[in-house]
């Protein structure tokens, strides 16, 4: 369906053009805007051109305001009474066309609502994402067998992103808090990954294989049941902290690459945002898609087994040798 597959355009384009959040200018000042947890007005009179991107806000278009591009709210409502010249797409939210509202594309909305008063108008294709229904027939002239009553089931083909979506931010917000309070041995961790990825991954790979069967050896000595719950907590989190200290570096070189100085709360923020996102949705290929989340996993719990969470420096500085004067 051509709407549907705007939706994922947008949203896949949504990464690459995240940037520390702002207020949108008003009358042509910015070409769009991305803005995260804050409401947004058009005012009456006013034109913002470009695409407007919305994270966990409400966004209100009033009458005779003009918004030149198309509208993305995610985790928000929408309410236009004016102009918006290009598509509109709402995720987990209520889209409200008042009566002298004017969309010139389409209006989609997934997992939300949309209202429509009469007088709106809407040019494009109105989509609610529902599901398809499968409906299975009753069977015919079988001996002994009772009807069949119609079974529908519902199929979000949406679901897998959205979640993909809002784990990556709820990750990407623990990157934020963590750096604040072990930015060094993060750093540690992400430097032991870019001196040679090869080792961490291996290291990596050596410690998921093996842990299993020592956990089913302490659970099967049940004085060790404690012990095997505490290893199994310490590979989660030092998988949670591998990534993070990944991201930290991908927000570092991301930086880089745009001439910019960021914080290092928002490159680690950013960049554990994006590398969930991007490997996550390598993820979705199948048959293949699960080697790089895989992957990227070993490389993490390999570095902060070797630096043990950041604590000391891998590799280790070579030792200096100091050389007696010639007599």
């Amino acid at each position: 369906m051509k709407p549907m597959k705007k939706i994922l355009a947008i949203v896949l384009l949504l990464t690459l053009l995240l940037i520390p959040a702002q207020p949108a200018a008003a009358k042509g000042m910015l070409d769009g805007q991305v803005i995260f947890g804050e409401n947004f007005t058009l005012k009456s009179g006013e034109t913002l051109n470009g695409d407007l991107v919305v994270f966990g806000g409400n966004v209100t278009v009033e009458e005779d305001a003009l918004l030149d591009g198309s509208l993305v709210v995610i985790g928000g409502n929408i309410t236009v009474d004016g102009t918006v010249e290009s598509d509109m797409v709402i995720i987990g939210g209520t889209i409200s066309l008042n009566e002298t509202a004017i969309v010139k594309g389409d209006v989609v909305s997934v997992g939300g609502v949309i209202s429509r008063a009469d007088g709106a108008v809407v040019e494009g294709d109105i989509v609610e994402n529902n599901g398809p229904s499968i409906q299975i027939p009753d069977v015919p002239n079988g001996p002994n067998v009772p009807n069949v009553s119609p079974v529908r089931v519902s199929v979000n083909p949406f679901a897998s992103v959205f979640q993909l979506v809002f784990q990556a931010i709820g990750v990407a917000a623990l990157a934020m808090l963590l750096v604040l309070f072990m930015q060094p041995q993060l750093e540690r961790v992400s430097r032991a990954v870019v001196a040679n990825p090869l080792i961490p991954g291996s290291v990596g790979m050596l410690v998921v294989f093996l842990a299993p069967l020592a956990l089913l050896l302490m659970v099967v000595t049940i004085l060790l049941i404690p012990v095997a719950l505490l290893a199994a907590l310490l590979l989660v989190l030092a998988w949670l902290f591998g990534v993070i200290a990944i991201g930290m570096e991908v927000g570092e070189r991301f930086t880089q690459a745009i001439h910019q100085d960021w914080a290092p709360v928002l490159k680690a923020g950013f960049g554990t945002f994006l590398l969930m996102l991007v490997v996550g949705g390598v993820g979705f290929v199948p048959c293949v898609g699960w080697l790089a989340p895989f992957l990227v996993g070993l490389t993490g719990i390999g570095a902060v087994t070797l630096t043990l969470f950041g604590s000391r420096v891998y590799p280790p500085p070579a030792p200096v040798v100091e050389v007696p004067p010639a007599s």
